[in-house]
């Protein structure tokens, strides 16, 4: 009841709700019941809640919502099949990411991208540092997207394969591979091709 108030705009971000004494009354229930009501609705990131203080009304963000999937992503991952049915939605994700970044990229998205491109290219030698400019350069075509829920699912998932992608470009000859790989995504890019970009990330995909 707590959350359709907040959805009707009776309380707006920013507002303190009343106090748990108000509520109790004006909901007919205990103090633990708000208290409960009170801690679920802070996990879903529509209130902060603080000892001694009125609990007060929040924006919900695209990257709180999805740290909340953490832990039953981890459980996830480690079921049999749990690691190949999230690179497949990483796939699944990047692919899209790379049309939509050869739709919208501007020539500042462009120096970006290039920029991450040619860290990325001057870590071939460094096994650490190829696997962090991997991550950026991959970072960067989710960033032209603008989209915060398209970016922070991104990072998520990420993270959680990071182990698996590491191993994968630490063996001899990928990171050679992968950095073409990226070169390759990033004319198609710069080439405003959506079906070239896609088709180079799936390719990239696939092989690494």
């Amino acid at each position: 009841r707590i959350e359709e108030m907040i959805r009707e705009g009776r309380y707006a971000v920013g507002d303190n709700l009343p106090s748990e004494r108000e509520l109790m009354e004006e909901l007919g229930v205990g103090r633990s019941a708000v208290r409960e009501a009170l801690m679920s609705l802070n996990r879903m990131g529509l209130v902060a809640v603080n000892s001694g203080e009125r609990a007060r009304v929040t924006a919900p963000t695209a990257r709180f919502l999805v740290s909340e999937l953490s832990g039953a992503a981890r459980l996830l991952l480690a079921q049999p099949g749990g690691v190949r049915s999230f690179q497949e939605a990483r796939a699944l994700l990047e692919i899209g990411l790379c049309r939509v970044a050869a739709q919208r990229a501007t020539e500042s998205d462009l120096q970006m991208l290039k920029a991450a491109l040619e860290t990325n290219r001057a870590a071939i030698n460094d096994p650490a540092a190829f696997v962090r400019t991997d991550v950026a350069f991959h970072y960067a075509i989710a960033a032209i997207s603008r989209s915060s829920i398209f970016i922070s699912v991104h990072d998520a998932v990420v993270e959680w394969l990071q182990e698996q992608r590491s191993t994968a470009l630490r063996a001899r000859g990928t990171a050679e591979l992968a950095y073409a790989a990226h070169q390759r995504i990033f004319d198609a890019i710069a080439a405003h091709d959506p079906a070239a970009a896609e088709a180079a990330m799936e390719d990239h995909r696939n092989a690494i």
